[in-house]
């Protein structure tokens, strides 16, 4: 019984720098339009905390989806061996 391992998935140097680039660039003209927007103190406040809160939900959630999608993952390959077990122990008595 062998069984072939599928490589995970890498993400390529050029993929990694632009996902980080487009953070940076969508933190940094976020901020710089608050600190520029006309308004008080306490609205440009409550702008930068809505900021944090999007930011830091949307990290939970992209972590969330990850973890549930290896966990799919781990289950599949758990399926599959038990599978392969039964057919092996199958096999087994038959010859």
């Amino acid at each position: 019984m062998h069984r072939i391992s599928t490589p995970l998935p890498t993400h390529s140097t050029a993929w990694i720098a632009q996902t980080w680039l487009s953070f940076l660039a969508a933190m940094g003209s976020m901020l710089l339009g608050i600190l520029l927007m006309p308004a008080v103190l306490w609205v440009k406040g409550y702008m930068f905390m809505g900021l944090l809160f999007t930011v830091g939900s949307t990290v939970n959630l992209s972590k969330t989806l990850r973890d549930q999608h290896e966990a799919a993952r781990a289950e599949s390959v758990i399926y599959d061996t038990r599978i392969e077990k039964m057919l092996a122990e199958h096999d087994a008595r038959r010859g």
